[in-house]
């Protein structure tokens, strides 16, 4: 081991391995690994024979490749999340050379979208939240954002028309993207990386006017996630959490599905040993 001494802090992100010679793992893409990356949970792992189990697991067994080194001055708890939910969002950000006096946009305002502001805020953007719930305003503008649009509210829509360099969708049920897309400005892109349950319709002439473009995002590679976390460092970026034991892990599901969390459930896994 040449990276990491004994004692040292390290983070294990969506990845464990991947087959390190396809063109994407040359590239230091190894979530999009020709060959089938490996991912921390519910993937096969080619050395065990067995599957993987994430953060669900007592002790977990990574290639030092794939492990990251942690910024001393983040909470350990608060900085969990960006292993998933800040490398998500900061990826398409990078991707899409979001910076200093840019329009961007971020749909919806759960675990991926804060994460979304505060990095956007931190790239020096103007950032603007759009949200379907009214009671969320408040935390959006103490998250970073420079506006909230209530976007159920047409005459508050068409006030941002072709004028966003960038958005980011982080909405992962049913929703109408092409109001989204008509508030881009020329050559402008909106990112998808909520995943909803159902398919999207798209009309395609919101593309073509405007020659504007709709891509997804993964997470990121190894080498990203961790030019995320040394940001996150150098910025005191964190994600907002509450922590709980694993005792209350059903109560947290229920609560998630209700949208009950600001905005991401960590596991004290210390609690595991008291339930044993």
């Amino acid at each position: 081991m040449k990276k990491f001494k004994t004692g040292d802090i390290a983070g294990v992100g969506c990845l464990v391995d991947s087959c390190r010679t396809c063109g994407n793992c040359e590239e230091r893409l190894e979530q999009f690994c020709e060959n089938g990356a490996i991912f921390t949970y519910n993937s096969p792992d080619k050395h065990s024979g067995g599957m993987t189990f994430g953060g669900y697991s007592e002790s977990i067994v990574v290639d030092e490749a794939f492990v990251l080194s942690i910024p001393k001055n983040l909470d350990l708890a608060a900085t969990a999340p960006l292993l998933c939910a800040g490398i998500t969002t900061y990826s398409p950000l990078r991707h899409h050379r979001v910076t200093k006096g840019q329009k961007v946009g971020v749909v919806g305002l759960g675990g991926l979208g804060h994460m979304g502001v505060k990095l956007a805020k931190a790239l020096g953007a103007h950032v603007v939240v759009f949200t379907t719930s009214l009671n969320k305003v408040e935390d959006a503008l103490r998250l970073g954002a420079d506006e909230v649009v209530h976007s159920k509210d047409e005459a508050a829509m068409k006030k941002h028309l072709n004028s966003f360099h960038f958005i980011l969708d982080t909405v992962a049920a049913k929703h109408d993207i092409n109001a989204y897309l008509v508030l881009l400005r020329r050559d402008g892109n909106l990112t998808q990386v909520g995943v909803p349950s159902e398919a999207l319709d798209l009309d395609v002439s919101s593309l073509i006017f405007g020659r504007r473009s709709l891509s997804g995002s993964l997470i990121g590679g190894l080498k990203e996630t961790q030019e995320m976390l040394d940001f996150c460092g150098q910025h005191s970026i964190t994600s907002d959490i509450e922590i709980i034991p694993i005792q209350k892990i059903n109560e947290a599901y229920h609560r998630l599905v209700k949208g009950d969390v600001k905005y991401r459930f960590v596991i004290d896994m210390a609690s595991l040993k008291k339930a044993q």
